[in-house]
């Protein structure tokens, strides 16, 4: 052996080449619980369809897309349910489909959230990916899948057009594409309410690069990670030194670019890193003026619709949490809801449901702990505690709760690295029998209380 060897580095396949399997097996299983669906409803004398597109929230957004903002209705206890509390990014795509297809409304609502069912199942690949490799990103993808309350997920309801943009803003500043990452929260924050989760998980992101970039700079006023001037030249050209004085054939990786994982770790050290550290997850470099640009959009959707509600009733910028209260959502620290389920114990049947709803919070609770022992990156754990938060402490429709937790997908990522330890047959397995039980499951639910 000489000194001076050739090692060439293997590429990865792009990333919508390696998230189409992922999103291939995605809907795979939500094919399955339409099918038993549809089955299901059929045996009961109901329209599957129905269920999917005209029931439920499905008629707020269709009556916005069709008639627009200012319908209400008053409610013999005097609540007054308003339409300004729905935001307006899934019915502005309805009414656009609307105009440009032969398509109903409704039909629009449900073809967006099937379109935006895979474009999130994409997304949460690129997360996984990024963070812990292909197979927990295929994992994680078929996980969010087998959720009890999945159906939803092709209903023609926010949640999955949501997930989509929040995952894409996410993997986009895991990527250091800040004005990506920007816009797609500002996108988000015009679908649901949570989109504050977006917002912050980008801004706490920046601020951290602001502050890591600061601190990490050496004496000689080069950044921890950045090549140096002979390495650059050479990357550029194709042709790196290894530390031994080898040259790498490979092709240097872009700036954004993922490089392959190293035996037995979970986290890639991305070119341009703040740091290098193993198994840190690390955001790479941009220019200070993207970051900030990015941080300035990210707000904009959620604040330009709440600041136009409080404008248009006439109360402020809080007259959106006016709209709120009418519907009797509020934010009381999960009071409420620990009085609901403390009620459940009134009686022997219901306190089962409290048991199951204790246990079900405490598992949530344990994946979050379990995300940040395994060093999530940052803005991952901003943006899943503020879903989880923001759910878990409204103070109303406590039957909506699973439904809104579902946006929380990085909680999902110890249960996908477990999923990807044993042998692909037996997971194979494990996610067929879920697939089956979160179908029936599913049709059940519509059939029955539903969605509230």
């Amino acid at each position: 052996m000489t000194d001076l060897q050739t090692r060439v580095t293997p590429l990865r396949a792009p990333l919508p080449r390696r998230a189409a399997r992922a999103v291939a097996a995605y809907a795979a299983v939500r094919a399955l619980g339409l099918l038993v669906l549809t089955v299901w409803s059929a045996a009961r004398g109901r329209s599957a369809y129905t269920l999917l597109t005209a029931r439920w929230d499905s008629l707020w957004y269709t009556r916005v897309a069709e008639l627009g903002y200012g319908y209400e209705v008053r409610l013999p206890n005097g609540d007054v349910h308003s339409n300004l509390a729905f935001f307006p990014l899934l019915p502005w795509l309805e009414r656009l489909l609307h105009a440009v297809a032969p398509l109903s409304y409704a039909d629009a609502g449900f073809v967006v959230a099937l379109s935006a069912s895979l474009a999130a199942a994409a997304g949460i690949y690129a997360v996984a990916d990024h963070v812990h490799g292909d197979r927990v990103g295929v994992c994680a993808v078929l996980v969010w899948a087998v959720l009890p309350v999945g159906i939803v997920q092709s209903m023609a309801y926010s949640e999955s057009l949501f997930t989509a943009l929040a995952a894409w803003s996410l993997y986009a500043v895991l990527t250091g594409r800040w004005v990506g990452a920007g816009l797609l929260a500002a996108l988000a924050g015009l679908t649901r309410p949570v989109g504050a989760a977006v917002v912050a998980a980008v801004w706490v992101a920046a601020v951290i690069s602001f502050v890591r970039e600061r601190s990490t700079r050496d004496a000689d006023g080069v950044r921890c990670g950045e090549q140096a001037p002979a390495r650059e030249k050479s990357a550029r050209a194709g042709r790196e030194l290894t530390p031994s004085g080898a040259l790498n054939t490979a092709r240097a990786p872009r700036a954004t670019e993922v490089p392959p994982l190293a035996a037995g770790a979970d986290t890639p050290c991305a070119a341009g890193a703040l740091s290098c550290t193993p198994g840190a997850h690390i955001t790479p470099h941009a220019p200070v003026w993207r970051r900030a640009l990015g941080m300035a959009l990210a707000p904009l959707g959620a604040a330009g619709y709440v600041l136009w509600v409080g404008h248009r009733t006439g109360e402020g910028p809080l007259g959106y949490l006016d709209v709120q209260a009418g519907w009797r959502n509020g934010f009381d620290g999960g009071y409420a809801f620990a009085r609901f389920v403390a009620d459940k114990f009134t009686s022997f049947p219901s306190a089962l449901a409290g048991t199951g709803l204790i246990v079900g919070v405490a598992l949530l609770i344990w994946l979050y702990v379990t995300g940040v022992r395994e060093r999530q990156p940052v803005e991952l754990l901003v943006y899943t505690g503020v879903v989880l938060a923001l759910a878990l402490c409204a103070s109303s429709y406590f039957g909506s709760k699973p439904r809104l937790l579902m946006p929380a997908f990085p909680v999902l990522l110890p249960l996908a690295r477990a999923l990807a330890r044993p042998r692909t047959s037996r997971s194979v397995l494990v996610v067929g029998g879920l697939a089956a039980a979160a179908a029936v499951y599913g049709a059940f639910w519509l059939n029955g209380s539903g969605p509230p």
